[in-house]
């Protein structure tokens, strides 16, 4: 191992692990090939000094090809940008408290803070969060018009 890489290190780690293993028989490849067409998996065999890959090519296949997750689809809430709209979901009433406003906006931003959302949906979330606490700012200011002073 000395005089050696790190890489053919792990190589030849994994090149007498394969040969301490009964070897299976061969399995057919699949049709499509792993490489590109210019690329001779043959000759890269022989450059390392590898008949056949055995480990090294299952593991670089396993994570070569793995399919990206699908993008997130924005819900339809999130579309819902105007005072109006942020004002209905909020359903303020003259009865609230300094308690029941700030569970109010606890659990608009539970579902709405920019932070918690993907960044494709950062924007729309913004807005309504922005809504959201201005009307909630304002109905507190309205109430402690109304309450008088202890």
């Amino acid at each position: 191992m000395f005089g050696m890489s790190v890489f053919q290190s792990v190589l030849e780690r994994l090149k007498s692990e394969d040969e301490i293993e009964e070897p299976a028989p061969a399995k057919a490849m699949p049709v499509a090939a792993p490489y590109p067409p210019a690329f001779d998996s043959a000759f890269a065999a022989e450059s390392i000094g590898l008949a056949s890959f055995g480990t090294v090519e299952r593991a670089y296949l396993d994570a070569a090809f793995v399919e990206p997750p699908p993008p997130p689809v924005m819900p339809d809430y999130l579309n819902r940008t105007s005072l109006a709209d942020v004002a209905e979901e909020l359903a303020l009433v003259d009865s609230e408290t300094q308690m029941t406003l700030a569970a109010k906006r606890r659990a608009f931003a539970a579902l709405n803070h920019p932070d918690r959302l993907p960044a494709a949906f950062r924007a729309n979330a913004t807005v309504r969060m922005k809504l959201a606490n201005m009307l909630i700012d304002e109905a507190a200011k309205q109430m402690r018009a109304i309450t008088p002073a202890p």
